[in-house]
Formats: C-alpha cells, structure tokens, sequence
C-alpha cells in the first residue's frame, strides 16, 4: 500500500460521504458536497502523477483507480438526477455512464487481445473528464434551478457530446479488432 492507492482509497470512501452530506438537511449541504467531490477530483489527478514520479506505480492502482473514478462519477450522477429533475441533466447523465461501462469493457476486450494501447487515455479523454468534473462541481454546489446550476447543466451537455466524440474516437480506433470477421 503506497500513498497513491491510498488516494485512490479516499476517493471510495468519499462516495457514500458525498452522497449522505448532499442529501442532508442543512444550507451548507450543497456547497459541501461540492467541495468533497472537489477533493475527490484533485485526488484522481494526484494519485496518478504521484505513482509516476514516484515509480508507485501498482496492479492494485490500475485496477482500483478508474473503478473508484466512475463509481464516484456515476454515484452524484446519480442523486444529482434524483434532485434535479429534468430531462436535460438525465441524458447528459446515462451518457456519461453509459459511455464510461463501454469504454471500460472496450478496454478489457482490447487488452485481453493485447491491444490495450490502441484505446490509452488521450487529450479528448482528459478534456471531457475535466469539462465533465468543473460540470459536476457547479452542480453540486448549487440549488436546482439557479442561473449557476443552469451553467452547470450547460457544461454537463457539452461534457456529454465530448463523451460521445471520445467514445466514437476510442471505438473507431478499436474496430478492425471488433468487427465480424
């Protein structure tokens, strides 16, 4: 156990925090879930730049880290679906999810057939996950329907159509191996 998997550790347990705090019955509720999932979201990026100039770098962290990032992700999708009630947050939503599941699956099938490296990370990956988490953190912060949580909103459907553009990318960079022979 080394400091990065133990960040990626705090990120599971900020998860049921997140969701008990959002659901509280106080003022601050909101501005504090916010702020936990902000910590959360810093964590992702640190674990991992610390396992690599570190050289920590663990089968138990590749593994445990992106379950942690979606199980997060997809958990205030989740109550935040639940509190806003509207058509335009639950779609950005089941893409984000739905997407995150079809990627994590592509990735298992393409290294099973040792080709993991045709769906690696890129730079569209990392800008709809930091479009989608500034998305995430506005909307938590906010009362449904505020000017703010409307901006919010707007930056959770520009995060879905980065998550579709990246999904076709990643699906498209792994078809010859996927398509009927």
């Amino acid at each position: 156990m080394n400091i990065p998997n133990l960040l990626t550790l705090l990120r599971l347990l900020l998860i049921p925090v997140c969701v008990g705090v959002y659901y509280s019955p106080y003022d601050w509720a909101y501005l504090a879930t916010s702020a936990l999932f902000t910590v959360a979201a810093i964590t992702d990026w640190f674990d991992g730049y610390l396992a690599r100039k570190w050289g920590q770098m663990t089968a138990f962290g590749a593994f445990l880290d992106p379950v942690a990032d979606k199980l997060i992700v997809a958990s205030v999708l989740v109550v935040l679906v639940e509190r806003h009630e509207t058509f335009w947050l639950t779609i950005p939503a089941v893409i984000i999810i739905g997407r995150e599941i079809v990627i994590s699956a592509l990735r298992e099938w393409m290294a099973e057939a040792g080709k993991r490296a045709s769906v690696a990370v890129n730079m569209l990956g990392k800008l709809k996950t930091t479009v989608q988490m500034v998305a995430i953190i506005v909307l938590l912060s906010q009362v449904p329907g505020t000017i703010i949580a409307n901006i919010g909103l707007a930056a959770l459907q520009l995060a879905a159509i980065l998550t579709l553009w990246s999904m076709i990318v990643y699906l498209r960079a792994a078809w010859q191996d996927l398509k009927p022979k």
